[in-house]
Order: structure tokens, then C-alpha cells, then sequence
């Protein structure tokens, strides 16, 4: 296998062989190059060729022919994802990506048009958002790139130099973080719009951390009242994890329930972070309270009995209870709720963010706090810590006297009272 060159005029041309053979006529596939004038420099050229077909590092002009948009099917088929990073990356390739590249030939995709393009997805997108469609659009060409034989020769899109343009400061996003004062206003406020069961869902985000989907997708099975014993798995109900939780009431996550190709589908969690979760004796009862007041097979049913994730959470429930609403009389009558002030706009995951403060306040583990919110540690940290039963209880104890310090305090909290007392609960009654 020898390049040749031809001379054509006043001009010649180098031949090699690619390596590969027509599909239907078993010949050998060449690819050439002219426009030299030296035939040595020529020769030269086809030796190098030749060398990256060998080290299979060769791209043929055919293969660089390949449609953007056909590769990006190829790429997303052939990926083993779980549902949910599935569904994200379709979404990002069919509504951003493949209406942009549509047929655009992979090796014409060059720099400066990926750049061009990354800078009208960043003006227009939430920088999130923009974030995950270069993110998805940098996986696709450097998979082009890994692919035997490779698809292009290298990738379009640039590594990062922040020696080069103009220095922008991250721009710093405020979070709305509630005090606990104002968690406890805001669980009043779900009591009066959608009773006992809001009151509680307010409470176990805000003591537990939970992200929202693992909220709809809390099943009767995984709360404190039943769980480990009920747990479906015979693998997971170890005596091991019944001696554990004995005496410390804890609750799974054990799924996320969202929308899988427009059906209500139990998911794994975010990150595949499937954890146990302490939780402080006043919130198990409320959970006892709770599941003892309806029969649903999720612990936090909507006003109807179904589930959370088919209704419109956040105008129905969300921001009346964070905004507040009037009086309204007639069938859907209900007393007015005033606002929560200083969380006007809050979403549900500044919740999240309080818990996290809440930790980190009391000083707890970093391996303690990051595992309870479902993220994983990496490197020596991540590899060598766990989470011991004694950190599990200084969690408990630290949330059980952050309530008791809570209800104690100068605050407006008659109306949790009142909602103790009507569920015959106090702050002060044992498990």
C-alpha cells in the first residue's frame, strides 16, 4: 500500500489507498489531493495519509459528508442513558440542535460557525439551558471525532481560553432562602389552600431537602410510619437497616415521578441518588397524622386524591401559599391568605437551599450534608467517607431543636398551633 502521483499539466495529484472497499463491488476505496506543483512534497503527503489510515486516525472526505442531523440520530440511539437524560438530550437535539445544522455536512461545521452560533444560543437562552445545549452539541462532535474511523478530524468546538476576548465577571444570582419563620408562615399558608397535607409538604421539603419530583413520587411504602419494613425489596430489608432505624424514624427516596414521553412515570432520582433520610420526631408525626388521615398510595395526594405531578402545582398550590391570594366565596370558597414577606417569587427549591443552610449552620459533615441532598463526593473524599449512624443522629437532634426553638420563639405561630391542635399534635408529644 504506496501512494502514486499522477501528473495532470502543469500540475499533479497524490492517490492512496483508504483502507476500505466498495460495499457492493469489494474494489478498493482511494482518495486523492491535487493542486501540487513539487512531486516529492506530493508523495510526502500520501505517505502521511497513509500513516493515519494505518493509526485509524484517517478521515475520507465521504466520511466528513455525513448530514449533522443524521449523525445526531446515530449519536442518540446508540447512547445507554438512563430515561431521564435520555428525554433531555432528545429534547436539546430535536428543538435546538438538528433545526439549526439540519443537513449541514459535519466537516463544515468549522469554528467560527460554532462559535457564531454559541453566542446567539447564549443571548437567547437561560444561561442554564445554553449551557446544556453547547454541553450536548460539544458530546456529538467529540464522539465524531472518537469514532473508528473517525467522522471528522477534530472537534469545532474550542477549548475554553480565558486568556483571550474580554473578561466577564459569573454573573451572581440571587436566591430567594427562606428563614425558618418564614417556612413555618409559608406551611400555614398550604394548610389554607390545600390543607393538613400542604402544611406537611411544606414542613418535609424544608427538614428534609427533597427536590420536588422526589416529593410527587414519595410513596406510602418509603414514609417513616411504614418504611423499612415495608420496603418492597427483601435485599434492601436487611436486619442490618431495620437495627439502624429502630429508634431513628427515616423515610427512602427511593423514586422521582415525571413525565417519560407524555405518561406519569416513576423514575430514578436525579444523579441516581437513591438515599435514606433521617428525619426529626416532629415531622414522623406529622407523617403518622398524615398517612393516618387518607388512603392514597402517595403521601402527598392532590386536593383530589390523585397524584401531584397531574395538576397545575405551581398556580394552584405554589404561589398562592408564597403570594397569597383574596377571599373567595362561592364553591371553591376560602379565606384570604396574605404573603410571605421577602419571598415574593420564591420556586419550591428554595427550600432546598434552606435545608442546606440549616446544615451547614450546624455544622454537620460535608459527606453527611452532600449525601442527604443526593450529591455525590468525588475523589479520595467521596471514595473513603460514608455517613455513620452518630452523624445521622446529630441531624436528627439539630432539626428536632431547630423545630422546638421555632415554635418557642416570638413568632407568628398561634396558627401552627392551631393546626397541631386540631390534628390532636404537639411540638412536645413523643413518636
Amino acid at each position: 500500500m504506496m501512494p502514486y502521483v499522477e501528473w495532470r499539466g502543469s500540475k499533479c495529484r497524490v492517490r492512496w489507498d483508504t483502507g476500505k472497499v466498495h460495499p457492493e463491488t469489494g474494489k478498493k476505496l482511494y482518495d486523492s489531493k491535487s493542486g501540487f506543483t513539487d512531486e516529492a512534497k506530493a508523495y510526502e503527503y500520501g505517505l502521511d495519509r497513509e500513516s493515519d489510515v494505518r493509526n485509524d486516525r484517517y478521515v475520507s472526505s465521504s466520511d466528513g459528508n455525513v448530514p449533522f442531523d443524521a449523525w445526531a440520530k446515530l449519536w442518540l440511539n446508540n447512547l445507554d442513558l438512563a430515561d431521564t437524560s435520555f428525554i433531555t438530550y432528545e429534547s436539546i437535539i430535536k428543538a435546538q440542535l438538528i433545526p439549526h445544522w439540519g443537513e449541514t455536512p459535519l466537516r463544515k461545521i468549522t469554528t467560527t460557525r460554532y462559535q457564531q452560533w454559541a453566542k446567539m444560543i447564549r443571548a437567547e437562552r437561560s444561561a442554564s439551558y445554553a449551557s446544556s445545549i453547547l454541553g450536548v452539541f460539544g458530546l456529538l462532535m467529540r464522539d465524531a471525532v472518537d469514532h473508528k474511523p473517525p467522522l471528522i478530524p477534530e472537534t469545532p468546538v474550542p477549548r475554553p481560553d480565558r486568556r483571550r476576548g474580554r473578561y466577564e465577571p459569573p454573573e451572581e444570582v440571587e436566591r430567594l432562602t427562606p428563614a425558618p419563620e418564614q417556612v413555618l408562615q409559608l406551611a400555614v399558608n398550604s394548610y389554607d389552600i390545600w390543607g393538613f397535607t400542604g402544611y406537611v409538604f411544606v414542613l418535609t421539603k424544608a427538614f428534609t431537602g427533597m427536590r420536588l419530583r422526589e416529593m410527587y413520587g414519595l410513596r406510602r411504602e418509603f414514609a417513616s410510619p411504614t418504611w423499612p419494613r415495608s420496603d418492597p425489596d427483601r435485599k434492601r430489608r436487611t436486619p442490618k437497616l431495620l437495627a439502624r432505624y429502630a429508634d431513628m424514624p427515616a423515610l427512602r427516596v427511593q423514586w422521582q415521578h415525571q413525565y417519560a414521553r407524555g405518561k406519569p412515570t416513576l423514575q430514578m432520582p436525579k444523579y441516581g441518588s437513591r438515599r435514606n433520610l433521617v428525619i426529626p420526631p416532629f415531622l414522623h408525626a406529622l407523617h403518622v397524622q398524615l398517612l393516618e388521615g387518607h388512603g392514597s398510595e402517595w403521601v402527598f395526594p392532590s386536593s383530589t386524591g390523585g397524584h401531584l405531578l397531574g395538576t397545575r402545582f405551581y398556580p394552584c398550590y405554589w404561589r398562592p401559599a408564597v403570594d397569597g391570594v383574596e377571599e373567595r366565596s362561592g364553591r371553591w370558597a376560602r379565606t384570604a391568605v396574605r404573603a410571605v414577606e421577602g419571598l415574593e417569587g420564591m420556586v419550591p427549591h428554595g427550600l432546598r437551599h434552606a435545608h442546606k443552610h440549616w446544615l451547614d449552620e450546624d455544622g454537620h459533615s460535608r459527606v453527611a450534608s452532600e449525601e442527604r441532598l443526593g450529591h455525590r463526593l468525588q475523589g479520595v473524599e467521596g471514595t473513603y467517607s460514608k455517613v455513620t449512624v452518630p452523624m445521622e443522629h446529630r441531624i436528627v437532634e439539630a432539626l428536632q431543636e431547630r423545630w422546638e426553638k421555632l415554635m418557642g420563639d416570638e413568632v407568628e405561630v398561634e396558627a401552627a398551633r392551631r393546626i397541631l391542635r386540631e390534628r390532636r399534635f404537639s411540638q412536645e408529644s413523643p413518636i
